[in-house]
């Protein structure tokens, strides 16, 4: 989780991004503490990618300041980029050369000393779950591991800053949990910006999150303050041996429910009932049921997910 009082690793002041008429990023202002797990999320064409590319040093702003560790990404461009690992989209790797080989590459590009290298590179193959393939073809790889050589060169000189754009893109479920643990780890003493379009691995993995939509941000805030701000409705899942006319017909008449929608499949009845409030009906709920001497097998009360909070912010 983040904390506070930490120190700020990066800091997005009036950050805006023109390409001639479009304006791809509009008067972005965003901090991210060192420890922090920020979720960058957004639909396709919001300025996410925009946005990474100038905090890494890929493109200029139009206007606005990047300061990654209080120093400027324009002023100090070299010293910056040091202090950021950066796996985009699409990671940046070369087929033909063998997996050791590239991560030797990168490493020297960054300008890691040879015995410092090679314990980086036995450390990123463990971590990422490359040790053999340590001599294949990068070009003969699975989506999966040229996925985890992205990783791995994004990590390789240990930065303190570190921007993920779908990490877990082509991996499975098994290969997800790992990434998502690793994340986790990197977290507790590092700065980690995590970009994705699964928003269950966010919501499991970011301590905090930024949506922003058509360039401007539109929420921020913890996994559960972000759902908390939703719609403000929530649903009840009953399944009850009873009749379906009087289960619509009860339901409905408990307070704060707004809508009930009830499947029959012989004596059994299966209700989704929908409550316009954000306080807990669910004792209520249960009373009706004793009170109608209906069978309750089932009842399961579901608040707004981060799906739906995205879907609102970001539709149309």
């Amino acid at each position: 989780m983040s904390n506070s009082a930490s120190p700020i690793m990066l800091q997005v002041k009036g950050l805006n991004k023109r390409f001639g008429p479009v304006h791809a990023v509009k008067d972005l202002n965003f901090q991210v503490h060192r420890g922090e797990i920020l979720g960058f999320l957004g639909p396709n064409g919001a300025g996410k990618s925009t946005t990474m590319r100038i905090i890494t040093c890929f493109i200029p702003s139009t206007s606005g300041q990047v300061l990654i560790d209080s120093k400027d990404n324009i002023e100090n461009s070299i010293e910056v980029r040091k202090k950021i690992g950066y796996l985009p989209e699409s990671a940046p790797l070369y087929n033909d050369m063998m997996v050791r080989e590239y991560l030797q590459f990168v490493g020297e590009i960054r300008g890691l000393s040879a015995s410092k290298l090679r314990s980086r590179i036995d450390e990123m193959f463990q971590v990422c779950g490359l040790t053999k393939m340590a001599t294949r073809q990068i070009g003969k790889l699975s989506k999966g591991y040229r996925q985890r050589v992205g990783l791995a060169q994004a990590m390789i000189h240990d930065p303190d800053l570190l921007i993920l754009d779908e990490p877990t893109s082509g991996l499975d479920p098994n290969q997800i949990i790992e990434i998502r643990n690793l994340i986790k780890r990197l977290g507790q003493e590092k700065t980690v910006i995590y970009c994705s379009h699964i928003l269950p691995e966010v919501s499991a993995t970011c301590s905090r999150i930024l949506i922003i939509r058509e360039g401007s941000i539109v929420a921020s805030g913890t996994p559960e303050e972000l759902t908390m701000r939703a719609s403000g409705s929530s649903r009840y899942l009953l399944r009850l041996r009873a009749d379906k006319a009087s289960v619509e017909s009860k339901l409905s008449n408990v307070a704060g429910i707004s809508k009930v929608e009830v499947a029959a499949s012989g004596d059994w009845c299966s209700a989704t009932a929908t409550a316009d409030t954000k306080e807990d009906i669910g004792e209520q709920i249960f009373k009706c049921v004793v009170d109608n001497n209906w069978s309750l097998a089932e009842l399961r009360h579901e608040t707004a997910s981060l799906e739906d909070v995205f879907t609102q912010l970001t539709r149309g």
